[in-house]
């Protein structure tokens, strides 16, 4: 339905469009990237769900490189966290993408939510009491990322929403915390595609995967920025929403709300 024989700008400039709103957030707020795109592939411009989450996960590969280099060149990066949460993040994505095919993790999905929803009301409350920001550097990072990367894998949470969310809880400096999860986010996503590539081959790569590329790869420079320029306040409320909003969203879904 959506192969290269279609290639022209009127057939990829929807993709485009999607990559590109979804980068923005996911660049700026260090999640959602994920949610907003397959929700608009899906909901919007009809593509098969299995077809929409094959092409986002081949689309990260590219997006979070852009993404996390942007956020280096803007100093958003903790190097300490940065190197205590890859490790870990990889083991369990990867783990999370060879059990995948035997475990139906997608079960889990509605009480991950449930638990984010409860996170991003604590993050709300605690970003509308926030009057002079002041952060700590996060103690529980290790079993954290075990956990996002194989989430981020077998579809349960994600690693944007898991991680980032709890380094917020745990007193992090939001910018740092944005662009450290982000830049992260390339070795995981890395290591789940490869993962998947050698189970399943490319049949993923499709004219909606370009269009997401091409979109996501033009918006990561500008979620950077806005990461560094945005307050504190702002930044960990505008996470909050986002997070409340598509767990929300999610749980609707599974319970066929929506």
């Amino acid at each position: 339905m959506f192969g290269f024989d279609e290639m022209t700008l009127y057939a990829v400039l929807p993709f485009i469009l999607v990559g590109f709103t979804a980068q923005i957030v996911d660049g700026a707020l260090g999640m959602a990237f994920g949610v907003v795109s397959q929700t608009m592939l899906v909901s919007v411009l009809g593509v098969p769900p299995a077809a929409a989450s094959a092409s986002v996960h081949l689309v990260e590969v590219f997006t979070t490189a852009t993404s996390g280099a942007s956020h280096i060149w803007q100093k958003n990066i903790d190097w300490g966290l940065f190197r205590r949460l890859v490790p870990f993040g990889i083991l369990g994505g990867v783990a999370g993408a060879y059990l995948l095919s035997s475990i139906d993790a997608s079960v889990a999905r509605p009480f991950v939510m449930i638990y984010l929803t409860g996170i991003g009301v604590y993050l709300l409350i605690k970003a509308i009491r926030m009057s002079r920001p002041s952060f700590e550097d996060p103690k529980t990072t290790r079993p954290l990322a075990l956990v996002g990367g194989f989430l981020d894998a077998a579809g349960g949470g994600g690693w944007g929403p898991v991680v980032t969310s709890n380094l917020l809880i745990q007193g992090g400096d939001p910018r740092k915390v944005v662009g450290t999860v982000n830049t992260s986010e390339f070795l995981i996503t890395l290591s789940i595609s490869i993962t998947f590539i050698a189970h399943l081959g490319l049949a993923a790569f499709t004219l909606a995967t370009v269009g997401l590329i091409i979109g996501g790869v033009a918006a990561a420079p500008f979620g950077a920025i806005l990461a560094r320029r945005i307050s504190a306040k702002t930044l960990l409320f505008a996470v909050a929403i986002v997070l409340i909003a598509t767990s929300l969203f999610s749980i609707g879904k599974s319970f066929a709300i929506f």
